[in-house]
């Protein structure tokens, strides 16, 4: 059973109120059950890295400990090192800038005593209804990507931390959320090689240690319409014509697009069948490792198979095992971290209005709270800059200056839709009327997308932070500030 255990990778997240209660348990038995990993979800520097390395002091196993670094470890822990999202590092058409992050974030990384960053995204930024890539991939322009995506896994892996290139083979043409439902593509096989496979050729060309699948089902590779996870034919494309020899991982097992009418466990099974070496997040470790040996049991899972992928993980979970490593990123590297996210904000319409010492602010916020970035960052750097702000539903007549109108509008898991709502644009629009009713200013602070910008034809100002992270809100207030 220990053996089977090593397929899977727990998760293990903070909560903003309870922090690690009622995880110590789950930790305990999946370290029992022989988990060959753990996905870190949040949490401070500090006590992250304190987890971290109990964790690997208490596995039987070299472990692989990872978390989601797209935009630099201070995405997910608090102190960390933050970095504007691919698309808006892409948007300075610096490839030496994207290596740089990468390699920041990658020596964060090893100082929380994570070795495994599941980034970059090579997913194509290619429709303004899609929920799940935006900001998060490099752009549309698959060569692009391509070059982008190798730059940051030769960075990231150059500091023996395994990147991860997903979610394969794409998933830039959906229009659905896969943490929601099952996406399913009609688009030829010619034409994914042309486009959307480009960038994981180009990581699997670079050495990529690890490629994670999407849920997402592709007619033109699997005639069942299964997920790519679950997808024996998509997954040989991967091993066989792109020729890719790392770890294959799922996208997160406890999401819709994979389940999709089926339990954990067979998903899991499934997903080891078609050719995946490591099960990601699964809401019951221990259930899907009793699933594993029922299915090995019966003869559904090849055993050769099974050791090759263990295999697999035990050479990766070697190359990239963590010592105690107390360099982490340099004071440079945090200014520098600051300088490039001030200098991916745009001015998409008009100007940069000044802001008066007394300033009303009316935020707008489309994310789900439960998972999105405190709003406070930018009304708190604001205020740290010498301004006193009255957060408001609408301009008011006491107020003064240009009125700052927050719209909140990132890509996020789960949201299930990119583009803002009916009550979003009415609320901006009627906040832009009452401060020109007032004779006054409105600037809109986009924290998304800069094509939302479209859907706020009101808006006489828009300057674009790209997303709601704590890094690029701060950065906003610096430039409101200057």
């Amino acid at each position: 059973m220990k053996a089977l255990g090593q397929h899977v990778i727990a998760s293990i997240g903070w909560d903003r109120d309870r922090e690690w209660t009622g995880t110590r348990e789950a930790i305990d038995r999946a370290l029992e059950a022989g988990v060959g990993g753990f996905l870190i979800r949040g949490g401070p520097r500090y006590e992250v890295a304190q987890l971290a390395r109990a964790l690997h002091a208490h596995s039987s196993v070299p472990l692989l400990v990872a978390a989601d670094l797209e935009r630099g470890a201070g995405e997910r822990f608090h102190g960390a090192v933050a970095f504007p999202p691919a698309g808006a590092l892409a948007s300075l058409d610096d490839a030496d800038a994207v290596h740089r992050a990468a390699r920041i974030t990658a020596r964060d990384a090893r100082a929380l005593g994570i070795n495994w960053a599941l980034g970059p995204v090579c997913d194509l930024d290619l429709d303004n209804g899609n929920p799940i890539v935006g900001t998060r991939g490099f752009g549309g322009d698959a060569q692009r990507v391509a070059t982008l995506a190798a730059e940051w896994i030769d960075a990231c892996q150059s500091e023996s931390v395994l990147a991860c290139a997903k979610h394969f083979p794409g998933h830039g043409r959906t229009h659905l959320d896969s943490h929601l439902a099952l996406p399913v593509q009609e688009e030829s096989l010619t034409e994914l090689l042309a486009s959307d496979l480009l960038p994981f050729r180009a990581a699997v060309d670079s050495g990529v240690a690890s490629v994670m699948t999407a849920h997402v089902a592709f007619q033109a590779l699997d005639r069942e319409s299964l997920p790519a996870t679950l997808s024996a034919p998509t997954l040989t494309l991967l091993r066989g014509d792109l020729g890719f020899q790392g770890l294959i991982v799922t996208d997160a097992l406890d999401m819709g697009g994979v389940l999709n009418g089926r339990d954990e466990g067979e998903a899991a099974v499934r997903a080891l069948a078609a050719g995946c070496d490591l099960l990601l997040a699964p809401s019951d470790p221990a259930g899907v490792v009793q699933a594993l040996a029922a299915a090995r049991d019966a003869g559904r899972l090849d055993a050769e198979r099974l050791v090759a992928s263990r295999q697999r993980r035990d050479w990766w979970a070697t190359w990239g095992r963590w010592l105690p490593d107390g360099r982490g990123p340099t004071l440079d590297d945090r200014t520098w971290a600051k300088q490039v996210s001030d200098k991916v904000l745009r001015v998409l319409r008009g100007r940069v209005p000044w802001v008066p010492p007394a300033c009303e602010v009316v935020v707008v916020d489309e994310d789900p709270a439960s998972t999105a970035p405190s709003r406070w960052a930018f009304v708190q750097a604001l205020q740290a800059l010498g301004r006193t702000v009255n957060v408001v539903p609408g301009a008011t007549a006491a107020g003064e200056g240009v009125l700052v109108i927050a719209v909140f509008a990132d890509v996020m898991a789960g949201k299930g839709h990119v583009s803002l709502t009916p009550q979003s644009r009415l609320t901006v629009r009627l906040a832009v009327q009452a401060a020109r009713t007032l004779k006054r200013d409105s600037l809109v602070v986009l924290f998304g997308h800069p094509r939302v910008a479209d859907e706020l034809p009101d808006a006489q100002h828009v300057l674009c932070a790209w997303c709601g992270d704590k890094g690029m809100q701060e950065a906003a207030a610096r430039a409101l500030c200057s």
